[in-house]
This record gives C-alpha cells, structure tokens and sequence, in this order.
C-alpha cells in the first residue's frame, strides 16, 4: 500500500467509510415521520390562518417575500413579521418534540 498514490489511498478510505457509515447509521425514518406529523398538526392548530397563507405561499409555492405581498396587497415588511412569527412559533412548538 505505500507505492500507492495517495490520492487512490485517500478515496479508498472515504468509500470505506461511505460504506461503514452506511451500514451503521442509525434510521431516523420514525423520527422524521414524527416531525412531519407534529409540524403538520402546529400548522393546523397553533398557527392563524395568515400565517398559514404566508408560509404556504413562500415554501409550498417558492414566493419571494415581495411576490407574497403584491399578491396579498399588504407591505412586504407584513409579510417579513408574519413569517418570523410563524417560523418563531413552529420552532417553539417543535423544539419539544425531540
């Protein structure tokens, strides 16, 4: 192995390691199985209907903030504070779940 390049050595290891992490890494499937379903029954329940709207239109649709607010007629500085106290009261909600 020491008349081998380097490089070949190096790539040989970060298969190996691919491989080995691959085999002994843990499942999260159950866990983020769970996130989705407690993020889905915070939006449900905890979040106005607003905000709902807003963080639909921004990650379910891709809109920029500025999009989201010609669309709904109302200050993109509106929609910015929806957004932050939306993702504020997930993160609150969520971080418990864990």
């Amino acid at each position: 192995m020491s008349n081998t390049p380097f490089d070949t050595r190096s790539s040989e290891w970060i298969g190996d390691m691919t491989v080995w992490q691959r085999e002994n890494s843990e499942d999260n499937s159950l866990r983020l199985e769970r996130l989705r379903r407690n993020l889905r029954l915070v939006r449900e329940q905890e979040l106005t209907p607003c905000q709902r709207q807003v963080l639909e239109l921004q990650y379910e649709q891709g809109l920029s903030v500025r999009e989201i607010a010609r669309k709904l007629h109302v200050n993109p500085s509106t929609v910015s504070r929806t957004l932050h106290r939306a993702k504020e009261r997930l993160r609150r909600y969520l971080q418990y779940t864990f």
